[in-house]
């Protein structure tokens, strides 16, 4: 079985063990909403400040999850809106992203859990300071794989680089 789809959507296990399944999906959506609240595209260009031409690419959740560890959640948001939004509602969106957005599939919420948070019916979920590494392994045999259908560029913006926190 082959799965297509976009590099920085696609979960990581998928991508490894080429199984698809509903963690899946609420990787994807979680990566969707820190696109949304960040105005970033899912991998980003992170130019290093120590040496100006050195650059890397790195997942937004790495990215937001770095502001999330400083306790400056905030800082993830979009810049292009200037400071005016909910700064409720911002917070919840980008922390329900990065719960979505977590690589072990075993943290994940479901889909209703993620929801019910996002509509303020439940708290915001507990997240440590920094992003937990994913608990999965390769695939034994080969009999799954997984594939791209784009690659990772350069997003072009007027927007200041980020830095590598």
């Amino acid at each position: 079985m082959v799965h297509a789809g976009t590099m920085g959507y696609m979960d990581p296990e998928c991508m490894i063990t080429g199984k698809a399944n509903a963690e899946s999906d609420v990787y994807s959506f979680g990566v969707v909403l820190l696109e949304i609240a960040c105005g970033r595209r899912p991998v980003v260009v992170v130019h290093q400040e120590e040496e100006d031409d050195d650059e890397d690419a790195v997942h937004l959740a790495q990215w937001v999850w770095s502001s999330y560890g400083r306790g400056k959640i905030l800082d993830a948001a979009d810049t292009r809106i200037g400071g005016e939004f909910d700064a409720r509602e911002m917070e919840c969106m980008l922390i329900v992203g990065l719960w979505c957005a977590q690589l072990d599939l075993k943290l994940r919420p479901s889909i209703r859990q993620a929801l019910n948070v996002l509509r303020f019916e439940a708290p915001l979920p507990p997240l440590p300071s920094r992003m937990p590494a994913a608990s999965y392994m390769p695939p034994v045999s080969g009999t799954g794989s997984c594939t791209s259908s784009s690659a990772v560029t350069r997003q072009s913006t007027a927007r200041p680089p980020l830095s590598r926190a």
